[in-house]
């Protein structure tokens, strides 16, 4: 089969028509790969930037996914062959990745795939919804009427956190660079914040009366971390999926916030909780064709051969919305 093979960390992989078609072990969907997602993550990986979660090279890469199930593995309950899947299941230490024709998957990983989305808008979703769902409602449990600060308006967590937000009843907020991103945040129904143009204290004062959001949401991590504490109400929850450097905690102790951080990669890598991520996907389609949830993707397309160009777009930051790779078109 084909797959892009990564043989060095930090530098470009390769397309290989080589490789050995994998099968469905117990527990195990083998999937034929329509379309993969691309994260900050599979950058980081790529890099050698987040050695926790580096598989072995030579190495497959890429978490996310849509496609068909070809073989349902012994044990395997609730899939057959020919159902359209989604998921977020490899690319990470002992579980090879999505960029390749065909990937063994574990099945508690998967969903079926949202029905009112393309394979290529439901590649975009699993892990920015995983992580947005686990900050938002399994963790801050965000509440009808509540105030949602959103960093990143037009980021893959971000784009998704909001309208994860809204469907469960929040007035959301969310930050933005560029007039583009402001009227994405717009249209996803937020009040966007043209933070480049105010401080935090004047954003808040201006949305809050100076009180502070009950959740934010930091998408971002360095710096805006800390704004994001001077953000948040007294007593209220702080996610972050994105704090990986030394951090002043001041502002969090001194408003006496939850912190809660977000690692979605951690059941792939322990083994804990992966019935979990399959539960989270399947509330996702559900909203999805419930029309409250649409990803965002990028206009510009990459097959398998060109996943290099992917990344570096992604990496640019000029990305609108989640790049994906097409497999087949």
């Amino acid at each position: 089969m084909r797959a892009y093979v990564t043989t060095e960390f930090g530098k470009p992989g390769q397309l290989r028509d080589d490789i050995p078609r994998p099968v469905a072990g117990p527990g195990e969907l083998l999937i034929a790969v329509h379309a993969s997602g691309v994260n900050p993550a599979d950058l980081k990986i790529a890099a050698g930037q987040l050695g926790p979660a580096a598989p072995e090279l030579p190495a497959i890469l890429g978490m996310d996914f849509a496609g068909v199930v070809v073989e349902v593995g012994p044990g395997v309950r609730g899939f057959a062959v020919g159902d359209a899947v989604y998921g977020c299941a490899g690319g990470v230490q002992g579980r090879p990745g999505t960029l390749a024709e065909f990937v063994a998957v574990d099945a508690r990983l998967v969903a079926s795939k949202p029905a009112r989305l393309s394979m290529r808008e439901a590649a975009a979703l699993p892990l920015v919804a995983i992580t947005a769902w686990e900050g938002l409602v399994d963790r801050a449990t965000v509440n009808v009427d509540e105030t949602v600060l959103v960093h990143a308006a037009a980021g893959g967590v971000g784009h998704v956190a909001i309208q994860i937000a809204r469907a469960f009843g929040a007035k959301v907020f969310a930050t933005a660079s560029t007039p583009a991103k402001l009227a994405i945040a717009r249209n996803l129904g937020a009040e966007p914040i043209p933070y480049r143009d105010m401080t935090t204290e004047e954003y808040v004062a201006r949305h809050t009366g100076g009180s502070g959001f009950d959740v934010v949401y930091d998408t971002v991590g360095g710096s805006v971390l800390e704004q994001s504490a001077v953000a948040t109400r007294l007593y209220g929850r702080l996610i972050s999926c994105a704090a990986w450097e030394p951090h002043d905690l001041v502002p969090v102790l001194g408003r006496s916030l939850d912190l809660i951080g977000i690692f979605m990669l951690l059941p792939m890598l322990t083994g804990q909780g992966l019935a979990h991520h399959g539960d989270i996907l399947r509330e996702v389609a559900a909203l999805v064709d419930a029309g409250k949830l649409t990803p965002l993707l990028d206009p510009v397309r990459f097959p398998l051969a060109e996943t290099a160009a992917a990344h570096a777009h992604l990496d640019s930051g000029s990305a609108l919305g989640k790049v994906v790779i097409d497999l087949i078109d």
